[in-house]
C-alpha cells in the first residue's frame, strides 16, 4: 500500500472508529474491564452496614474500636492487542478484507481504552513476531497502531503460528493485562499449552475474524483455488454440490477444534464475519461479559 493510500486509509478508520466508540460502546468498555483488581485506600472507622470481613484487626486492636479497610478499583489498565497479520487476513469478498476488519477493531479497542487513560500495547505476528509496540497512551499512539496493523506485509505463504506470539507476550508482559487476539485462526499447530499459560496469567479474549466466501464459494465453476499460507494451489469445480459440500464441512470442523481449544483454555471467543457489522457483536459481547461479572 502506497504511503499517500495508507495514510489516508488509517484517517478514514480513524473517523469511523471515534464514532463507534462514542455512539456505541459508550461506558461498556469501562465497565467489563476496569476493576479487574483492587487497590487499598484507606482504612476509616466502622459504621454500622460494613461489611465485617473489611475489619482491619490490627487497626482495630490499636485504637480499641473497629476501623475498616477501604479498597478501591485499580484506574490503571494494561490492554495488549495481539493481531494476527498472517497472508490468509489479505482475503475479503465482498465487504473489506479481513485485515482491514482487524485494523479498525484494533482501533475501536485502542480509542476505548485511550479515552479511560489505559495504556495500549501492540503485538502483530505471523510465523514469528513480526512487531511490537510497548503499551502507551495518546492519540499518536493509537493512529500508529492502525498504521502498523494495515501496512504490515508478511509476503506470500505467510503462514500462523500463535505459540511464538504467546510465548513473547508472557515475556514482555509483566503484570495482569487485558489481551485482545485478533485472528481468523486458520493456525494448523496445536497451540493448547502456550494458550493456558497466557489464559491463567491475562484476561485473554479472543476475536475470530472470518468471510463466509472461504467456506462456502459461489457456484461459478473451475475456479483457482489457492491457499494463501502454503502457497498450495488447485482447481475446484465450485459448480458442485459435493465440492461445497466438503469445503463447508472441512471449515466447520477447523473451527469447532479451535473453538475447543480456546474453550479448555478459559478464553472466551467471539466469531466477527466481514458481512456483517462487527461493531454490533462486540458490543453484544461486552453486555454479556458485563452481565456475568454482575
Amino acid at each position: 500500500m502506497l504511503r499517500r493510500d495508507l495514510l489516508r486509509k488509517v484517517r478514514q478508520i480513524q473517523i469511523r472508529s471515534r464514532h463507534k466508540v462514542l455512539d456505541l460502546f459508550g461506558g461498556h468498555y469501562h465497565s467489563v474491564f476496569k476493576g479487574q483488581g483492587m487497590e487499598f485506600e484507606e482504612v476509616r472507622p466502622y459504621v454500622t452496614g460494613d461489611d465485617v470481613r473489611s475489619i482491619d484487626w490490627n487497626v482495630t486492636a490499636r485504637f480499641g474500636h473497629p476501623f475498616i479497610k477501604k479498597f478501591s478499583e485499580e484506574r490503571e489498565l494494561t490492554v495488549v492487542l495481539l493481531v494476527d497479520v498472517s497472508a490468509s487476513l489479505g482475503f475479503g469478498s465482498q465487504h473489506g478484507l479481513k485485515r482491514e476488519q482487524a485494523a479498525e477493531i484494533a482501533a475501536v479497542l485502542a480509542l476505548s481504552a485511550s479515552l479511560n487513560q489505559d495504556r495500549v500495547g501492540l503485538i502483530l505476528f505471523a510465523e514469528d513476531v513480526v512487531k511490537y509496540l510497548p503499551p502507551r497512551r495518546g492519540s499518536s499512539h493509537t493512529l500508529r497502531l492502525i498504521r502498523e496493523v494495515l501496512a504490515a506485509d508478511t509476503g506470500a505463504g505467510a503462514a500462523t503460528r500463535l505459540t511464538p506470539a504467546l510465548t513473547f507476550l508472557n515475556l514482555v508482559t509483566h503484570r495482569r493485562a487485558v489481551v485482545f487476539l485478533v485472528s481468523d485462526f486458520f493456525i494448523a499447530e496445536d497451540f493448547t499449552r502456550p494458550l493456558q499459560t497466557t489464559a491463567r496469567r491475562h484476561d485473554l479474549v479472543a476475536l475470530r475474524l472470518a468471510d463466509p466466501a472461504e467456506a462456502s464459494p459461489p457456484a461459478v465453476g473451475l475456479v483457482p483455488w489457492r491457499d494463501a499460507e502454503t502457497g498450495r494451489t488447485a482447481l475446484l469445480d465450485t459448480s458442485s454440490r459435493r465440492v461445497r459440500q466438503a469445503l463447508r464441512h472441512r471449515a466447520e470442523r477447523h473451527a469447532a477444534l479451535q473453538a475447543e481449544r480456546l474453550r479448555k483454555a478459559g478464553v472466551d471467543l467471539l466469531d466477527l464475519s466481514t458481512d456483517r457489522p462487527w461493531e454490533r457483536d462486540l458490543m453484544g459481547f461486552f453486555r454479556r461479559r458485563e452481565r456475568r461479572r454482575g
